[in-house]
């Protein structure tokens, strides 16, 4: 057998028995399985297949102690958070002081230089069409946004979760 390694999901849970997981797809539960078993209901969005009408993405179901070991939303490395910014989610360290402080990315793009009507760079850009980088943005404390470059202690945290 070959080695896998799986790739970070965005998904959408909630706790649901066996039973009512069943119920919903329409099926027995077997006779040597516990109907009443913890678990979640999860969708999948990531997964082109649809499996389950009225859903976006395809359903599933794992007990609950099986979910706790594939899933969070804290507590996250930051290579975890990082690839959840790709995803377009927003981010933030657990114990950052302020409130409503979160990362997010910003995907490369070309913006007019005209915004800034005494910019430097008008006239450099074929039809002043600046090209930016993707990057890293921070809505801060004080209600505005700025770049933002990790530190190494934020590289090195293990206390990001899902804004």
């Amino acid at each position: 057998m070959k080695n896998y390694v799986g790739g970070l999901r965005a998904i959408q849970a909630k706790q649901m028995t066996r039973e009512e997981y069943n119920d919903l797809r329409g099926w027995q539960v077997p006779q040597d399985e516990n109907p009443s078993d913890d678990g979640y209901l999860i969708v999948n969005p990531n997964v082109s297949e649809r499996n389950v009408d009225g859903f976006d993405g395809y359903v599933s179901w794992l007990p609950t102690k099986a979910f706790n070991e594939q899933y969070r939303v804290e507590n996250l490395s930051f290579g975890q958070a990082v690839e959840l910014l790709k995803l377009g989610k927003r981010v933030a360290r657990k114990n950052w002081n302020a409130a409503n402080q979160f990362v997010y990315f910003v995907p490369e793009n070309k913006y007019p230089a005209s915004r800034n009507p005494n910019s430097p760079i008008q006239g450099y850009f074929e039809n002043d069409e600046v090209p930016y980088r993707a990057y890293l943005a921070l809505k801060t404390a004080q209600d505005d946004v700025a770049t933002w470059v990790p530190s190494i202690s934020d590289v090195l945290a293990e206390d990001w979760l899902i804004v």
